[in-house]
């Protein structure tokens, strides 16, 4: 839990970011995509514990502010995103809660919401999720499963958590050790499926848990092999003219310290890439004598 803190400091001192706080997501916006039933029970704190122990969190008001919270960020960052191109939540990505469960850290879909909220007020239709955690976006895979306006690419590793896969609309597993190279190759070969979907719009789940030493991990990442990796997803986004969306997702290197460096360089890349900071300009030459 200390990387969000110590990222959001990180960007700050750097001054390229607007920080906002996340506004909480409304019981209308998670209904678009979880059943009532696990919307109610969640949010009054009656789920049945094998519910509970499923998510990995205890029940606590503080938790249903922080999801609430994560939700309505990536809500925002969406909306930011079809206004001027780029929007980023520096939560979210909870990608392996169902329609009518959570798993693995994850209470609700702030993916699939934010889609599902984005077509029902008719600001796009068709949508993709680029999911570059190391592990399977699982729920979203099985909450667009049958969507044909909806596109989900998981590239993950083959031996890790969920153990039991859904079925993206494109799927790639990665063995164990997975490196620069061999990983990047295969995200050059999916990519451009992405944007021949012809999506309104772009979630990147850019978890960095593929990072080499990252305890939940098993790939082999470097940090330079991360920036490239987002330079790819996002210089794309950027050529075809499609709004993207940034959420978090994972991050588990010890010390906590090499996850944030990962997680800010996504953003930073974001930012050199949507808003460059301009020229520093030339000092004029001094009058000669």
């Amino acid at each position: 839990m200390r990387k969000y803190g110590l990222l959001r400091q990180l960007l700050a001192a750097g001054g390229r970011f607007v920080l906002e706080p996340a506004p909480f997501a409304e019981t209308s916006d998670l209904l678009v995509a979880h059943h009532p039933d696990y919307v109610r029970r969640f949010l009054a704190g009656t789920l049945d514990p094998g519910v509970v122990r499923r998510i990995g969190f205890p029940w606590s008001g503080q938790l249903v502010r922080r999801t609430l919270a994560s939700v309505g960020g990536t809500l925002g960052a969406a909306r930011d995103a079809l206004d001027s191109s780029f929007g980023g939540n520096l939560a979210g990505g909870t990608h392996h809660a169902s329609r009518e469960q959570g798993s693995g850290f994850c209470v609700f879909n702030d993916l699939a919401v934010a889609i599902l909220a984005l077509r029902r007020d008719s600001r796009a239709a068709r949508a993709a999720v680029v999911d570059l955690d190391v592990h399977q976006g699982d729920g979203t895979a099985l909450i667009f499963e049958h969507d044909p306006a909806v596109l989900t690419l998981s590239l993950h590793g083959r031996n890790n958590f969920p153990f039991r896969k859904q079925r993206s609309r494109i799927d790639v597993d990665l063995p164990d050790g997975t490196g620069d190279d061999e990983y990047l190759a295969a995200l050059a070969a999916v990519l451009p499926r992405v944007f021949e979907f012809r999506p309104q719009v772009v979630f990147y789940q850019s978890g960095v848990d593929a990072l080499a030493g990252d305890r939940l991990g098993r790939l082999a990442l470097t940090h330079q092999g991360l920036i490239r990796r987002d330079r790819m997803v996002l210089e794309a986004c950027r050529a075809n003219g499609v709004p993207v969306v940034v959420t978090l997702g994972g991050g588990y290197a010890d010390p906590i310290e090499r996850t944030v460096e990962a997680h800010a360089n996504t953003f930073l890349t974001a930012a050199s890439i949507f808003a460059p900071a301009p020229p520093v300009p030339a000092r004029p030459d001094p009058p000669r004598p």
